[in-house]
């Protein structure tokens, strides 16, 4: 069974656990499909905290673990009052992005009720299956996948059953596992790997006429990119070596034969072409595909297993010097390269092989996304490529790899530490050198006297209003000419009344008087309103004035002990950081040795192999000699 359809590039996996952006909403890319499968969050809307922002931010630029160092941070605040759900669900995210999967199903355990949409919940447990499932928790991934409510849309819903066809045929359960993957459809990509899966189960339950129909079909399909070829050269192979085990070597070699020469199961396919015609006895045309394979890297087993079937072959033609001289050289290739091999075993040993592997890691991305692709071709790594595609190893690097980041980020802070001194120190020095001036600064503000004069033209102002006294807003040179004319009218009031010239001042008196009144009395209401504009914005200064002041008296008497309350919390971090350093030393250490062990494990593996194959070399060469000093054998 294979674990390769599940490797996909599921970085968008964090984007489809939110719930608003300001960007939109980032779907979840389909593994078979240009056209990406929709979003968790349907509805996008705006970003309404300012810290959650900061978090989607680093979150966009793909900065996963300073996203949710911000979303920690942010919510020990209480700064997210808007976004706390969202934000949980982004940090189930990020945190499964991060290969946590303890916590992300915390997360989304105590999330993935009735609080979201039922399409939320359900994607949210399909991507907490699928990491189970690479972390090889299947009891869990199948839990998680029967957690799902109703059928999830476009190909997710074919992913999910091949899934759970996979963790039931880990489980041992391949009667399950095969009415699983019946009741996918007939047609799509995820067909193919449906058909191979359970063509791979119906083996195992000894159905081969069956299964050879479902990896017939597989094989002989038509493919369009690297994967499907890789498929279908899988499907050649398993069914080919199932009709070898079943000593029908002509159907065996027919299905062999379609594999790629090039491809990554060509070495098996000729070893497997070659043992077909050996079975009938065609030790020549056996020879073909097996010097061919002779000619590539010995660090493959199928390589390895042709230094031995070369002389078989010759043997059995009675060729017995071609025969014992291949055995010859099987035998020196194969002590060659055990020398090699422990070469390489002690310089795992002397703790070389991590360093070798991640030489040239450019430390760019981390988590459960990041696979190694390629080894550097160093003694300590140079037969680990067979080690390199097994789950356990990869999951170990990832974790060792995350832990050498920690590490990293741990020495940036403990730099960062001394630039907090001096920032605390920068803060005491510019509030002493200020302190002086904002205390002269608010000793001369008398900011009770403002206000009684806001408070004081306010009332005049009602009191203009209250009155309709029209002069009371004429200008100053209004004001003189209506004093004026009031002078002359008071001293023509006790004028002689019989007097003609005094009628006539007093009748020009008081035309003059209501002309000016009426002047007056036209602009009344507009420079009433004008001074009510004026005396509520005269209010508002005034209140943002006092405001200001209090402001700045607080942080007056605030600052030291807030400068006091950093400096303090500086001093906490330096043995937190300590301890942590400590911590991820102890831990990397032991990461690195239990990545050692299964290194050193698999090369002795291959000393075993190596060593097995090498006896038989050696009792075969045993058996040509006696032949050959007893008369019985053929060309010497």
């Amino acid at each position: 069974m294979m674990r390769s359809f599940h490797n996909f590039a599921l970085c968008k996996l964090v984007a489809a656990m939110l719930a608003v952006s300001a960007l939109g909403v980032a779907g979840v890319a389909a593994a078979k499909s240009k056209k990406p499968p929709p979003p968790l969050m349907s509805v996008p809307q705006p970003v309404r905290d300012l810290y959650y922002g900061d978090a989607l931010f680093y979150f966009y630029q793909g900065d996963y673990f300073d996203s949710l160092v911000r979303l920690d941070a942010a919510e020990s605040l209480n700064r997210l009052p808007h976004h706390q759900v969202e934000a949980d669900l982004l940090k189930g995210g990020l945190y499964l992005s991060l290969g946590q999967h303890e916590e992300a199903g915390r997360i989304f355990q105590a999330l993935l009720n009735d609080n979201v949409s039922i399409e939320v919940r359900n994607r949210a447990w399909f991507y907490l299956a699928k990491l189970w499932y690479q972390r090889e928790y299947f009891d869990r991934a199948e839990a998680a996948l029967k957690s799902i409510n109703g059928a999830l849309p476009d190909d997710l819903e074919s992913e999910r059953r091949l899934l759970l066809a996979q963790v039931l045929t880990y489980e041992n359960r391949y009667d399950e596992a095969t009415q699983v993957l019946q009741q996918l459809p007939a047609r799509g990509a995820w067909s193919a790997y449906a058909r191979f899966n359970l063509g791979v189960v119906l083996v195992r339950q000894q159905r081969l006429d069956q299964a050879s129909a479902l990896l017939d079909s597989v094989g002989q399909m038509e493919a369009d990119s690297d994967e499907m070829l890789a498929l279908r050269d899988k499907a050649n192979l398993a069914l080919g070596f199932a009709w070898l085990k079943e000593n029908r070597a002509a159907d065996a070699k027919r299905v062999l034969q379609r594999v790629r020469l090039e491809g990554p199961q060509s070495n098996k396919a000729l070893l497997g072409v070659g043992w077909a015609d050996s079975a009938e006895t065609q030790y020549k045309k056996a020879l073909v595909p097996w010097i061919e394979l002779k000619r590539r890297d010995l660090l493959d087993s199928a390589v390895q297993e042709a230094y031995l079937a070369i002389p078989y072959a010759y043997a059995q033609l009675d060729a017995n010097r071609q025969a014992a001289e291949q055995y010859v050289f099987a035998i020196k290739s194969f002590s060659e390269e055990t020398a090699r091999i422990d070469e390489s075993i002690a310089s795992i040993r002397a703790g070389r092989l991590l360093d070798a592997v991640l030489e040239h890691d450019k430390a760019d991305e981390t988590g459960w996304f990041w696979q190694l692709k390629s080894l550097p071709d160093a003694p300590e790594t140079r037969y680990l490529y067979h080690l390199l595609a097994t789950h356990e190893f990869q999951e170990g690097l990832k974790n060792y790899r995350d832990l050498r980041s920690m590490q990293r980020n741990l020495e940036r802070w403990t730099l960062n530490i001394e630039a907090f001194h001096d920032m605390i120190d920068t803060r005491r020095l510019a509030y002493n050198e200020r302190l002086p001036k904002v205390n002269a600064t608010l000793d001369n503000v008398d900011m009770d006297g403002i206000e009684a004069r806001v408070l004081d033209a306010s009332t005049r102002v009602a009191a203009v209003e209250r009155d309709n006294d029209v002069v009371a807003l004429a200008t100053s040179r209004e004001q003189e000419q209506w004093q004026k004319v009031e002078k002359i009218s008071q001293a023509l009031a006790h004028a002689d009344a019989s007097d003609p010239n005094v009628a006539e001042m007093r009748e020009k008196a008081r035309l003059i008087r209501g002309v000016l009144y009426w002047d007056l009395n036209s602009s009344y209401k507009a420079r009433l309103w004008r001074a009510k504009k004026e005396s509520r914005e005269l209010e508002v200064a005034a209140k943002e004035a006092r405001r200001r002041w209090t402001l700045i008296e607080r942080a007056r008497d605030e600052s030291p002990q807030r400068t006091d309350e950093y400096a303090a919390r500086v001093a906490k971090l330096e043995p937190r950081l300590t301890a942590l350093s400590v911590r991820l030393a102890r831990a990397s250490d032991a990461q690195n040795q239990y990545l050692a062990n299964i290194a050193i494990a698999e090369l002795e593996a291959q000393k075993q192999r190596l060593a097995a194959y090498s006896v038989q070399a050696q009792f075969a060469l045993a058996s040509i000699y006696d032949r050959a000093a007893s008369g019985s054998g053929g060309a010497q």
